[in-house]
C-alpha cells in the first residue's frame, strides 16, 4: 500500500488529475480502474472528481514495485540558459523567450525547451526540487510559437499556477501585447473580430465569418505606430488566444506579418529577406498589462511588463522607420 499526504503544491487538484501526473506512464484507463478499486482518500471511497485538500490522505492499495512502474522518473535538464527574466518574485517569473527556442519540447526537440531551462535554473536556485514534487512542475500559462519571441509567465508554485491559468483564461485579469511589421499601410485601428478553424495536416488556419457554423471565435485589435515605404509598425492586443492568430487574423484583413511563409502572398517577402534575411514571421510578445489578480496574486493588479526588442527586430524598424521615440 502507498500513503500520500497531500500538500500545498498539491492541493485542489481533482482526484484524477492529480493520479494521472503522479503516475505518468498508467494510461487513464487504468487511473479510473485504480480509484474505482483501489485508491481511498481519508479512508473512503471517492469519485474521480473530488477535489483534493491540504492534508488529505490517500491510499493506493496496489504493491510499491507496480507503483514505480506507472511513474516518471524526474530529471531537471541544465540546458544553457537562453532566456532573459523580466520580472521574478516568490511566486512568479515571466521570461523573455528568444527567437527559435519551444515552450514546450515536440516530436523535434524534448531536453532543450524553455519549460526546461526554466526549470533548471530554479532548481538551481533552490526553488524547486523535482525529487521532492510528487505532481508539481513549474509551468508556462501561456504559450508562443517556436519563432515568436518575448514574454511567457511560469507559476513558480501551485496556487500561482493556478490562479494565473485562471487570469489568462477569464477576462478582466491580464492584456497581452505584441508588437510586428506587417506589409501595406494601416491608415486606422482595427478591431477585428472572426472564426477560425485549423488545418492539422498543413498547420494553418482559416479564417471564417462569424455567423459560420462551427470554428472558434477570435478576436484581435491592431493599431499603427508608424507607417513607410509600404509597410507598417504595428502593437497587437490579443483578446483571445488562438493558433497562429495574430498572423492569419492580419493577413485577412490585407495586412500579413513580414517574414510569414503561411499566411503572406507568395513572393510578397522577397525583398525583405534579400535585405534582412528574415524567413519567419517577425512577432514579439512586449507586453503584458494585469488588470486584476486572483488570489494569490491580487498585488499584480496594475503592474505593467515589458520585454526589450529582440536585435533582429530592432535593426528592420529602424531600417524602416527610421529611430522612433
Amino acid at each position: 500500500m502507498i500513503k500520500i499526504s497531500i500538500t500545498e503544491n498539491e492541493e485542489n487538484q481533482r482526484l484524477d488529475r492529480f493520479l494521472k501526473k503522479y503516475f505518468k506512464n498508467a494510461s487513464l484507463s487504468h487511473i479510473y480502474k485504480l480509484i474505482r478499486k483501489d485508491i481511498k482518500v481519508n479512508g473512503k471511497r471517492a469519485a474521480i472528481e473530488t477535489l483534493l485538500k491540504l492534508g488529505d490522505e490517500l491510499a493506493i492499495y496496489i504493491p510499491e514495485e507496480e507503483a514505480e512502474a506507472y511513474q516518471e522518473k524526474k530529471t531537471v535538464s541544465h540546458s544553457k540558459k537562453q532566456f532573459k527574466i523580466a520580472f521574478e518574485d516568490e511566486n512568479i517569473i515571466i521570461v523573455e523567450k528568444p527567437f527559435g527556442l519551444l515552450v514546450h519540447g515536440d516530436k523535434t526537440e524534448k531536453k532543450n525547451t524553455l519549460a526546461n531551462q526554466v526549470a533548471g535554473y530554479l532548481a538551481d536556485k533552490g526553488e524547486y526540487a523535482p525529487g521532492r514534487e510528487r505532481t508539481f512542475v513549474p509551468s508556462p500559462v501561456n504559450r508562443l510559437d517556436r519563432n515568436t519571441t518575448g514574454l511567457v509567465i511560469f507559476g513558480k508554485n501551485n496556487k500561482a499556477l493556478q490562479s494565473l491559468n485562471q487570469m489568462i483564461r477569464d477576462k478582466g485579469y491580464v492584456r497581452k501585447y505584441y508588437l510586428t511589421i506587417v506589409h501595406g499601410e494601416m491608415k486606422k485601428s482595427l478591431q477585428l473580430k472572426d472564426k477560425m478553424e485549423k488545418d492539422e495536416k498543413t498547420n494553418t488556419v482559416r479564417v471564417i465569418d462569424l455567423e459560420t457554423e462551427g470554428g472558434k471565435v477570435m478576436e484581435t485589435i491592431a493599431k499603427p505606430l508608424k507607417t513607410a515605404k509600404g509597410y507598417t509598425l504595428v502593437e497587437v492586443e490579443l483578446v483571445t488566444g488562438r493558433t497562429h492568430q495574430i498572423r492569419a487574423h492580419l493577413a485577412k484583413a490585407g495586412f500579413p506579418v513580414i517574414g510569414d511563409v503561411k499566411y503572406a502572398i507568395k513572393g510578397q517577402n522577397k525583398k525583405i529577406e534579400q535585405k534582412f534575411k528574415l524567413s519567419t514571421q517577425l512577432l514579439h510578445a512586449y507586453k503584458l498589462c494585469f488588470d486584476d489578480g486572483a488570489a494569490p496574486l491580487e498585488y499584480m493588479k496594475g503592474m505593467e511588463i515589458k520585454a526589450n526588442l529582440p536585435a533582429n527586430f530592432e535593426e528592420i524598424k529602424d531600417s524602416l522607420f527610421g529611430t522612433l521615440n
